[in-house]
């Protein structure tokens, strides 16, 4: 399997690892059946991302893709960070092998669910903003 100099780099190099103890909006998506959790926390001031953070449990390209997915994001407006779909994610990363693209369904959904969250902890409902949150395809 081949990776990108980008995936790579994100993967030796990720950016943004870790926790935000006082987060705006925390998601969670993946299993330990396929093998890939992900974390995504959020920090919102104004309607704009000031900060987040990512726990990836997975292999290579699930930490590539949260890293750049976080890159992606920062300092994004709330609905620019909606926007943000697993495409763009592969195509920042220059590509990746099609076995591993659900990790870039996964990086999508991560943050749709910290967003999601966040919409919940404001008293707006989120579901017609988000949808629905699935599994990742190599889950089933």
């Amino acid at each position: 399997m081949l990776y990108s100099e980008k995936v790579m780099d994100h993967f030796t190099n990720p950016r943004n690892v870790g926790e935000i103890e006082d987060a705006d909006g925390i998601g969670e998506v993946g299993n330990a059946k396929c093998g890939d959790i992900m974390k995504m926390y959020i920090k919102v001031n104004d309607g704009v991302i000031t900060d987040v953070k990512f726990k990836t449990f997975g292999c290579g390209a699930a930490v590539a893709t949260s890293s750049i997915a976080t890159e992606m994001i920062k300092g994004a407006t709330l609905d620019e960070a909606l926007k943000l779909t697993n495409k763009a994610v592969v195509e920042a990363l220059d590509g990746l092998p099609a076995v591993k693209l659900h990790c870039s369904v996964l990086a999508e959904q991560a943050i749709k669910s910290a967003l999601s969250d966040y919409y919940s902890r404001q008293g707006i409902d989120p579901l017609p903003i988000v949808g629905e949150i699935g599994e990742c395809e190599a889950c089933h």
